[in-house]
């Protein structure tokens, strides 16, 4: 199951980056009745090609964050008035909304009675009503989430993969609706909220306007009805470089792998190019100048007797994520790595995958790296490739086309795309998502 969804990203990822001259939105745009908004022709949509291209100029700084495996990349709050606010694109606007109601979606899920199928006509009609939505960039399992919302959920629904979840608030009655990603069915659920839960909603009312595509009226919105459209339209320009130097981030890696470098015999060298090696009695790893860092064991995953043990997928996800976490979060910026796929090679030998997002949208790495891929076989780090670069915004920023107008001349959901190729700026674009 964990292969078929890495292969399927991998697919949805290649598949879905294709060309669409700025011609194609003066013939479909129609469709929005917004073209007196057409202001810039900056990058509409690319091809991985076109974004081969870079310029150069000097980095900013700002702290990174690197906490749950994955946070929600979109959040909508719907208030009591039917005002609907989302936050997409603003990290730090998303991340205060997500602190201060991530307990809700916890307890609603924690608190939920057994679960009924829904129609989509009834999600809609909870879509129109007040509440808290949550939208992943990746689908993901709910045994997974439960660990990262702090709650404990029911076994008949943990494993069923989700990338949208709302808690609606109506009079006495609060549920829970959430689609099963690989299926598509919609389900609800009733759920036991605090009384405070709606009170900190309407508090919590800010980011801006925001419209679900089906909404629109637009034609591609049949194709994808539930991408949510914002009307700005600016976006930062990212600096982009290693993380720091080859030595440091490599003692960076072995230290969250748990090796003391202080007490753990290890012979550094360096090799053309800029690489740094260093060979110990259980391992080897090397650092390039550009933040690529590879880790191999060298004894054998069964070398230390009972040190293997078989973890769920929850687990390793969480095992993963601190290794990440405290070997990128120093040098990674104004970036965010989240969880993204866990691939299973055979029984008791699995990967679990992250990548870089930045201002809201996804980075995508040289030759379509991951941020991180660590390798367990039986609960034992085998394997790990890391690259840790530092993204942070530069002094200006990009006009892209109006959300409307990119959704009808893509014909159907896009997302926002930087292209990482090394060099030192990285131009925003809309990128087209094949459903």
């Amino acid at each position: 199951m964990g292969e078929v969804r890495f292969k399927r990203l991998v697919e949805w990822v290649k598949s879905g980056l294709i060309v669409l001259l700025a011609a194609c939105a003066l013939l479909t745009g129609w469709q929005t009745g917004h073209f007196d908004d057409l202001v810039y022709s900056i990058p509409l949509f690319g091809s991985v090609a076109e974004f081969m291209k870079g310029g150069s100029e000097t980095p900013d700084v700002k702290t990174g964050i690197i906490k749950e495996a994955a946070r929600p990349l979109v959040i909508v709050i719907t208030n009591s008035s039917g005002e609907r606010f989302g936050v997409k694109y603003d990290i730090a606007v998303r991340n205060e909304v997500y602190d201060r109601t991530s307990r809700i979606v916890g307890e609603a899920l924690g608190s939920a009675a057994e679960a009924f199928q829904v129609t989509q006509t009834q999600w809609r009609e909870a879509l129109s009503g007040e509440g808290l939505y949550y939208e992943y960039a990746v689908p993901v399992s709910l045994s997974i989430l439960d660990g990262w919302l702090g709650t404990r959920l029911p076994e008949l629904i943990a494993d069923m993969q989700i990338k949208r979840i709302f808690v609606v608030f109506s009079g006495d009655r609060n549920r829970i609706y959430y689609e099963d990603a690989e299926s598509g069915i919609f389900y609800g659920a009733d759920t036991a909220s605090t009384a405070g839960s709606v009170q900190e909603l309407e508090a919590l009312s800010i980011g801006s306007e925001a419209v679900f595509a089906y909404q629109t009226g637009i034609a591609a919105s049949s194709l994808s009805p539930y991408m949510l459209l914002l009307p700005g339209n600016i976006h930062p320009v990212i600096a982009a470089s290693a993380g720091a130097n080859a030595e440091e981030m490599l003692l960076s890696v072995l230290a969250a792998l748990g090796f003391d470098y202080g007490t753990e015999t290890s012979t550094p060298y360096n090799i053309d190019g800029g690489i740094r090696v260093r060979v110990g009695t259980q391992f080897n790893i090397r650092a390039d100048m550009q933040g690529r860092i590879l880790y191999r064991r060298t004894e054998g995953p069964y070398a230390i007797a009972g040190e293997e043990q078989d973890l769920t997928e929850g687990e390793l996800v969480e095992m993963a994520r601190v290794i990440v976490s405290e070997s990128m979060e120093p040098y990674i910026g104004s970036a965010e790595v989240f969880f993204e796929s866990v691939e299973m090679i055979s029984p008791g030998v699995y990967c679990v995958n992250f990548s870089y997002y930045t201002a809201g949208g996804r980075v995508f790495l040289f030759d379509d790296s991951h941020a991180a891929r660590i390798t367990f076989v039986h609960g034992l780090v085998t394997e790990a490739e890391f690259i840790i670069r530092n993204y942070t915004f530069a002094d200006e920023s990009a006009a892209l086309y109006m959300e409307r107008q990119a959704f009808a001349a893509a014909g159907g959901e896009f997302m926002l795309y930087y292209h990482d190729t090394g060099a030192e700026l990285i131009q925003p674009a809309w990128v087209r998502v094949a459903t």
